[in-house]
């Protein structure tokens, strides 16, 4: 397992166990949207979370879940599986997660009809080939050791036809890269959207919530961490993402359909 992902698997195992707090269901950047696009429509209890939710609905876009079964690969503290389940109603998603602290927090506090979560490596999933028709993938990938693995993952466990929605962030000298890694292994590019702009305005809307929320719930000595963590105000994340040198995409990817033989 190379350098970086131990760090990652590290630092997320950490985030899992020490802070456990149930309300803290996300850990994306978020989406504004423009004001050109409606408005999304929350459960009262979902509020806290919208911008965080907007990315799910904008990496989601107008893909029909209902009946279908939908795994997310790196679902963390469970919030955006949940929002899934209950806004979407799918037959079933699934949350994998390689956090056994994650895995064990969305368990005991993330409940919808067929909702479930397990602990897994996104390039190796514990899951039969064809299991299912939708995989979402959300600011996760960064953290893996090898995407072309990941991709082929992917690949394997959707149904033919099924549809892989993805959003994350790279360097922007390595966006074409990105996203050539993403189709290396068969998966179909059917539509990607560069959506830094609205990453940003998030970013700067959320700021006081996210400093209340290190303030209360994160040991002292730790708020330096959070807040490059959170790409808040200030941090070389958030200037990065500012000044262009860093670029938030969202793309569609679709697995051929079998072909009958003639």
């Amino acid at each position: 397992m190379d350098r970086r992902r131990l760090g990652w698997r590290a630092c997320y195992e950490l985030l899992a166990s020490r802070v456990r707090r149930p309300e803290w269901s996300f850990m994306n950047y978020g989406y504004a949207p423009d004001d050109g696009e409606t408005p999304l429509v929350l459960a009262p209890e979902d509020e806290a979370d919208r911008l965080c939710i907007g990315l799910y609905a904008r990496t989601l876009g107008d893909l029909p879940l209902g009946g279908r079964d939908v795994l997310e690969v790196g679902c963390g503290r469970g919030g955006g599986a949940s929002w899934i389940a209950r806004q979407h109603r799918p037959r079933s998603t699934v949350g994998l997660d390689f956090s056994a602290a994650a895995v064990d927090l969305c368990a005991r506090h993330r409940h919808a009809p067929g909702l479930s979560f397990v602990r897994g490596d996104a390039e190796a999933m514990p899951f039969p080939d064809a299991s299912f028709d939708v995989v979402v993938n959300v600011e996760s990938s960064h953290c893996y050791g090898s995407v072309p693995a990941f991709a082929a993952e992917v690949q394997r466990v959707l149904r033919p036809g099924g549809t892989f929605v993805w959003a994350d962030f790279r360097p922007a000298e390595r966006v074409a890269t990105a996203l050539g890694e993403l189709e290396a292994h068969g998966l179909r590019l059917a539509a990607q959207e560069d959506v830094t702009g609205r990453v940003v305005a998030a970013l700067r809307a959320d700021d006081d919530r996210k400093a209340r929320l290190i303030h209360a719930w994160v040991p002292k000595v730790a708020h330096p961490l959070f807040r490059r963590f959170a790409a808040m105000e200030g941090s070389r994340g958030f200037e990065a993402f500012a000044a262009g040198r860093t670029r938030y995409l969202v793309a569609r990817l679709e697995k051929p359909a079998s072909v009958r033989a003639a």
